[in-house]
């Protein structure tokens, strides 16, 4: 099977980041024999200051007529660009691992866990309005947006280790959280072999710091979520080694958790791992969307290739405290995975 991938390289660090990722992706095509078919699109500043519009037409019509989109970090526009798609698409899921990788600076080590975000709703949903110097946001959640990102998290802590806690603020938002947290429960009553529990977001933005170790599976709120899992990603590292996926039931579209990082673009000097780790959960997605071993395999001999590319700690950007280009280290984990097949 042939995969069209739609590329968005994004804004700042994005397009160098995206050509670091592509020697990735052509040494899975040469090593696996995988079909990919990689489709440039336009969106974001870049893409506003040139036509006007920071998401035209002709990319949403490429994505809607792709496999899956893979996306470099966008600057200003990105309430227009990817919170657009997100609803559009409606992809629900925001799914957001935070695992500590080898000769990584780290808060602490042994973390492994997973933040599942609902992604449609909440404040991010745009309703706000400014009156007489009083600025008005509504709160929109919802039941049907709650069980489906329940039971999207319920069935991720089903591979893994079987514990998932909801985090909300049911305390002070009772209607809202409330909602949320007592949907969380009733899902919770269809998954008995797994350990439930919950957390206040306060509660848990502390314990990410002091314990996260404990967490397996967190399932939270769109503007909690959002929070807690920066806060996840620089308690293993920082953003630079983050992937994220938003997904919903027939389309998914991955990138980088950070944003574009305009102090350092043109540099050279950007970690492309978060986008190299994004485009590693996009073809685990399309292994079970497709029923396809072989992007199941592509998508576990990238995350090998990144560990040992890192415990081997010859080739590293600056923020790893190494001197290695963007494009140099993207050269080495691919070439990290010749090496793994020929072993």
């Amino acid at each position: 099977m042939r995969y069209r991938i739609a590329l968005i390289r994004g804004d700042g660090i994005g397009p160098e980041q995206a050509e670091a990722t592509l020697l990735v992706l052509l040494k899975l095509e040469e090593l696996l024999g995988l079909k990919l078919e990689i489709v440039d699109v336009e969106a974001g500043d870049a893409c506003m200051k040139r036509t006007g519009t920071p998401l035209p037409d002709e990319t949403i019509r490429t994505l809607k007529g792709s496999h899956a989109c893979l996306k470099g970090p966008v600057g200003e526009t990105a309430a227009d660009v990817i919170v657009r798609l997100r609803q559009m698409f409606d992809l629900y899921a925001n799914v957001r691992p935070a695992r500590s990788l080898p000769n990584v600076p780290a808060l602490k080590p042994g973390v492994d866990l997973v933040i599942v975000r609902e992604n449609t709703e909440d404040l991010y949903k745009g309703y706000e309005w400014e009156l007489d110097g009083i600025a008005i946001g509504i709160r929109l959640i919802t039941r049907r947006g709650c069980e489906r990102i329940a039971r999207y998290a319920f069935e991720l802590a089903r591979r893994r280790k079987r514990k998932i806690v909801a985090v909300h603020k049911a305390n002070v938002m009772r209607i809202t959280c409330g909602l949320f947290a007592r949907t969380c429960r009733e899902v919770s009553k269809d998954y008995p072999d797994i350990a439930y529990s919950e957390m206040y977001v306060d509660a848990a933005a502390m314990d990410l710091i002091r314990r996260p170790e404990h967490f397996d599976v967190i399932v939270t709120t769109n503007v909690f979520g959002d929070i807690l899992s920066d806060e996840a990603a620089q308690v293993v590292g920082g953003l630079g080694l983050a992937p994220a996926a938003n997904i919903g039931d027939e389309y998914a579209i991955f990138e980088p958790v950070h944003g574009c990082a305009p102090d350092i673009a043109g540099k050279g000097i950007a970690n492309p791992i978060s986008m190299i780790l994004s485009a590693a959960m996009m073809f685990e997605w399309l292994a079970a969307r497709y029923s396809d071993e072989r992007c199941l395999e592509a998508s576990e001999l990238v995350n090998e290739a990144v560990t040992r590319t890192l415990e081997e700690g010859k080739v590293l950007t600056p923020d790893l405290g190494g001197r290695a280009k963007t494009i140099e280290l993207g050269a080495r984990i691919a070439s990290m995975m010749e090496e793994i097949r020929r072993a």
